[in-house]
């Protein structure tokens, strides 16, 4: 009896270790992983999960500690800043496209990046090599500039920059932001416009219609290569005329009251002399300097919001409703011309004389309004409704009184309705300030054309139209470059289509 007993513990204990010690081995990675977080959550004893998943005890603690060594890692304050985080590979070919990146994206200068490879990597460059690596980069950015489909652009916004006294042609696209166009010229006449557009028409581009100011050379260029496109007007550059407008008289008006005042003050101090009567003309002169100019100043304000607010607004009334009010602006400036002639006489004569170009996108917007109309088989007044309802203020009664009535007869296709006309109104450019956005942003890299000249112009496009969005007000464009947006295809990055192989660390080592 004593043997069998001596032979049963002998015998069973090693044969249950090795089975558990086989099924621990057999576990993956994702699998002592759930048993880890099993373990640290406590949901189970300890011995439950062993006999569940065939391991020991003393397995599932060592699983544990791991789990909470990693843990405290990764939640630890305590940072060894000597820890090597990486290695990179430095070559020729990686300094050059480190070069690159300086300058396009740090704006760093061509001494700038000498410096930083100098202190930072202790690696000797000349100036005569950075200026070699920029000029190879412009060869190849102008192959991919001249290559590029422009066929799917609608609007095109154009415009005349200048930088050191010479015009830069540019033409973007109002839609993806991609610039087709971007030119340091000698002269912006009528022929060299023209030659820019045709060889544009080679690569597809041939808008709906373009937008740009009222230059004579600019529009002539257009309708001498594109006869059939129309060119309409940029409400951009009025309202600028018309705020600095607005912002002169307003600062005329306060230095009027301003000079009234220190008049009134010496009429005081002269009355105790018994001498305000030498002053009391020139006060009265100055009381009315300021009630006129501040009455203008109102006047112009108010004139100022109608165009900005009603006129020159994507929504509101039809074409020749605006027509009316815009030739009613026109006559009160007229009518005020007189007070301050050589500030009110050139504004007054743009809209005038602008007035049909200025409004030809009123017209855009009420041939697709009609459309939605057509389409939805409601009356047309009911959608022109609904635009002339997007530019009241939602605080005023009067909104709520309009959007009522509309709501009543157009029921369930209320929103369906706004919706429409909403998104017409966001497909219809009617300005080129998209072009007064990336001359701003020219303005960074002049420091190149010291060194390569107007070559410059040629990468910069190339690097502007395939760097990617970091943000935007509107969703879409981010994380998209214009490029990527004009075409819908992705493409490489920048620097890979240049020629280079982007440093990636490997992700599977610990970090």
């Amino acid at each position: 009896m004593g043997d069998t007993i001596t032979t049963t513990s002998t015998v069973h204990p090693p044969a249950f270790t090795s089975s558990i010690n086989n099924s621990a081995a057999t576990l993956t990675q994702e699998d002592r992983k759930g048993l880890a977080i099993q373990t640290i959550a406590g949901t189970k004893p300890i011995i439950q999960l062993a006999n569940e998943n065939n391991v020991s005890r003393k397995f599932l603690y060592n699983q544990k500690d791991k789990a909470a060594s990693a843990l405290d890692s990764a939640f630890s304050s305590k940072c060894n800043e000597r820890d090597v985080l990486f290695y990179i590979p430095v070559t020729k070919k990686w300094i050059r496209q480190f070069v690159l990146a300086l300058i396009l994206i740090c704006h760093c200068s061509f001494r700038g990046v000498i410096e930083v490879l100098d202190s930072v990597f202790d690696y000797k460059i000349s100036l005569g090599t950075v200026h070699n690596i920029v000029h190879y980069a412009v060869d190849k950015a102008k192959e991919y500039n001249n290559l590029q489909d422009l066929s799917s652009i609608r609007h095109g916004a154009h415009d005349e920059i200048f930088q050191n006294r010479k015009p830069v042609l540019v033409g973007m696209d109002t839609e993806s932001t991609y610039c087709y166009l971007l030119s340091a010229e000698e002269h912006r006449c009528e022929t060299t416009w023209g030659v820019h557009l045709l060889e544009l028409s080679e690569q597809g581009l041939c808008p709906n219609y373009t937008i740009a100011d009222f230059g004579k050379g600019i529009r002539a260029g257009q309708a001498a290569a594109w006869p059939g496109i129309p060119c309409y007007g940029d409400v951009f550059h009025p309202l600028l005329d018309i705020g600095r407008l607005v912002i002169f008289l307003n600062n005329r008006a306060v230095g009027c009251t301003s000079a009234r005042e220190k008049l009134e003050k010496k009429m005081e101090s002269a009355k105790k002399k018994s001498k305000g009567n030498t002053l009391s003309k020139r006060l009265a002169i100055a009381g009315k300097a300021e009630t006129s100019a501040v009455e203008l100043a109102k006047d112009i304000s108010i004139l100022a919001d109608w165009m900005k607010n009603d006129i020159l607004a994507l929504g509101g009334p039809d074409y020749s409703t605006k027509q009316t009010l815009l030739d009613f602006v026109v006559e009160e400036l007229k009518t005020r011309e007189q007070l301050c002639h050589h500030r009110i006489r050139p504004v007054r004569t743009m809209l005038e004389n602008n007035r049909d170009n200025l409004l030809a996108f009123v017209q855009v917007i009420d041939k697709k309004l009609i459309d939605i109309a057509m389409k939805m088989d409601i009356p047309a007044y009911l959608v022109r409704g609904v635009c002339e309802l997007l530019v009241q203020d939602k605080s005023n009664e009067c909104y709520w009184r309009h959007e009522a009535k509309i709501r009543s007869k157009l029921r369930d296709k209320f929103y369906i309705v706004e919706y429409e006309v909403k998104k017409v109104l966001a497909q219809t450019p009617r300005a080129s300030s998209i072009v007064e956005n990336l001359n701003s942003r020219l303005r960074n890299y002049f420091f190149l054309r010291r060194h390569i000249g107007n070559k410059y112009l040629e990468l910069l496009r190339f690097f502007l139209n395939h760097r990617s969005f970091l943000r935007s007000d509107r969703p879409e464009r981010v994380g998209k470059s214009p490029t990527e947006l004009l075409s819908g295809e992705r493409h490489p990055h920048w620097l890979e289509m240049l020629g280079f192989e982007r440093f990636r660390r490997n992700t599977s080592l610990p970090r």
